[in-house]
């Protein structure tokens, strides 16, 4: 039986990130600290990067990455994309 994790740090709204998961209270979403954590960032370097985020959010956001690996892959992907089509347009 598989256990339920919670992620109290994490939530959805549809009128910030398009309803992409972000971190509570902020509009910082998980895909933005993950993107930064797969470029080498520290949980810590990435504190002061984020300075309106603690130690605890960006922790519970890499959990939920791990659990969600394959949807938040994704949406770096699709980002990563967009950003490059904005890039050549200019």
């Amino acid at each position: 039986m598989a256990t339920k994790v919670i992620h109290p740090y994490i939530t959805f709204r549809k009128d910030v990130g398009s309803g992409s998961p972000i971190i509570v209270g902020t509009r910082t979403r998980v895909s933005n600290i993950v993107a930064y954590y797969k470029l080498g960032y520290s949980p810590e370097e990435l504190a002061r990067e984020f300075p309106h985020l603690t130690l605890s959010q960006i922790y519970d956001a890499l959990s939920y990455y791990y659990e969600h690996q394959k949807e938040i892959d994704k949406e770096i992907d699709e980002d990563s994309e967009e950003n490059i089509k904005n890039l050549i347009k200019k």
